[in-house]
């Protein structure tokens, strides 16, 4: 079996999405390939779909469940344990995929003796294959070919979706690269792994991967329990830089990648999307932060690419958790009364 497609699935019955989805894998211009479809205990129809395409497509499809629901990471890994591919493709169950996009991917590692391929994506806001304005380049130039520490720093930080790549499964397998589970962004925490345990990097500069934009994905729900995960795929990650030995090469990277991970990106969602706001869990972070990396602020990366206004915040929560809400609660509150006001 040349290529393994894992789908994990959660409630995605609704408006097509789950069949879209499985109808664009079916259509793939190889041939030697099966899909697997891991239902994560969803209460919708989405596991009698998936049983109904297993039937209408034996020996295509894999419809498996799990007892317990453990998040993407848990479906994913149940599919690894149950791929024979010698490539590993994942897709999330709500997007989907030209129909040569596997085909491109597989045959650039082919004629490279890649280890991982990848392209770029589209967002789209309907069930289409009309590729839209909103083109996201996944990788560079810069970062392909075998992976010298200087391409391996720039994937670290500019990896680019895991969705998005195939993978050689010798590599996920020889190294356990299996997904953290019972947590969201299961990718962040394993991401640095899948590429830099690899040797070589291949691109494909087309989107053939639709990313589908609508108000039940992951990326648009926020919560504390979401901004907990976020830090704990941070944490994971430290881990696995450590476990695999990458650590002390690529310790400023990491640093910069667990600081944007673990606490900017989760503070400044946190703070507008969450309510209540705790200044306990501001604080977890902040000591969280300082106790990884007691220097983050004098990090080149951080000081080259945090915007100015974030520094000054970010400073302030250090300080003073309950001062940075108090200030930040203002300050919010000072924007939006001015853009009612005046439209900006």
């Amino acid at each position: 079996m040349i290529l393994s497609i894992i789908v994990p699935v959660y409630n995605m019955a609704s408006d097509n999405k789950l069949s879209f989805c499985l109808d664009s894998l079916l259509n793939q211009t190889i041939d030697d390939y099966e899909i697997i479809a891991v239902d994560d205990c969803s209460t919708d129809d989405s596991l009698r779909i998936l049983k109904e395409y297993e039937s209408k497509n034996p020996g295509r499809i894999k419809a498996l469940h799990s007892d317990v629901n453990h998040h993407q990471g848990g479906a994913k890994n149940i599919g690894l344990k149950k791929a024979s591919g010698d490539w590993i493709g994942f897709i999330d169950a709500d997007d989907w995929i030209s129909p040569d996009m596997y085909e491109k991917l597989i045959k650039r590692a082919q004629q490279t003796g890649a280890d991982v391929v990848g392209c770029d994506y589209s967002f789209v806001y309907e069930h289409t294959y009309t590729v839209g304005d909103e083109i996201i380049p996944n990788s560079r130039d810069d970062q392909t070919g075998v992976l010298d520490h200087d391409k391996k720093a720039s994937l670290i930080m500019d990896g680019g979706s895991l969705c998005v790549k195939i993978f050689r499964r010798k590599t996920i397998i020889d190294n356990e690269l299996f997904f953290p589970e019972d947590i969201f962004y299961e990718d962040n925490a394993l991401g640095n792994s899948y590429l830099l345990l690899s040797d070589r990097f291949e691109y494909v500069k087309e989107p053939l991967y639709y990313y589908y934009q609508h108000d039940t994905s992951t990326v648009h729900s926020f919560s504390e329990r979401r901004c907990r995960d976020r830090m704990d795929s941070g944490l994971i990650m430290l881990e696995e830089a450590k476990k695999h030995g990458y650590f002390e090469e690529f310790r400023k990277e990491i640093e910069y990648k667990f600081t944007l991970l673990y606490f900017i990106n989760t503070i400044f969602t946190y703070m507008p999307c969450v309510r209540p706001v705790r200044t306990s869990f501001i604080k977890e972070m902040c000591d969280g932060l300082k106790a990884a990396f007691p220097d983050f602020e004098n990090n080149g990366y951080y000081v080259e690419k945090t915007p100015e206004e974030e520094k000054r915040l970010i400073k302030m929560a250090m300080r003073s958790p309950l001062g940075f809400i108090i200030y930040y609660k203002l300050l919010w509150g000072y924007r939006n009364a001015r853009k009612r006001l005046t439209g900006k």
